[in-house]
């Protein structure tokens, strides 16, 4: 089993910067995908940035520029770097792992809010 822990939302004005993480426990695979996706209300869960393990990044277009997805390895842990922040960031984010050792499993965290005020 995986267990991902979220930390460091909050609530920022816009203009501010937030550093969320991400700690991975359990059975983790040395590959994999780790990632953010956030659900802000009333809208459908979107992917903001991934990155593998081998270090290769994408992000969506509307935070690029923006936001820096990173990761340790050693510690299993994701980081996402926000800066920039706008009213619209605002949602629940949440921390994904995918890997593969029996099949293809993807984990979620609990989530963590991110509130930006104008």
């Amino acid at each position: 089993q995986v267990q991902l822990v979220e930390s460091g939302g909050g609530l920022v004005q816009a203009g501010g910067s937030l550093r969320l993480s991400c700690a991975a426990s359990g059975s983790i695979s040395r590959i994999n995908v780790m990632g953010w996706y956030r659900q802000a209300p009333g809208k459908q869960r979107e992917v903001v940035a991934v990155i593998t393990s081998g270090g290769s990044s994408n992000y969506a277009d509307s935070v690029k520029g923006r936001f820096t997805i990173s990761r340790d390895n050693a510690k299993n842990t994701v980081f996402l770097q926000m800066n920039s922040l706008k009213p619209e960031d605002t949602a629940v984010y949440y921390c994904n792992l995918v890997q593969t050792i029996v099949a293809v499993t993807s984990y979620w965290g609990q989530g963590t809010q991110v509130t930006v005020s104008s």
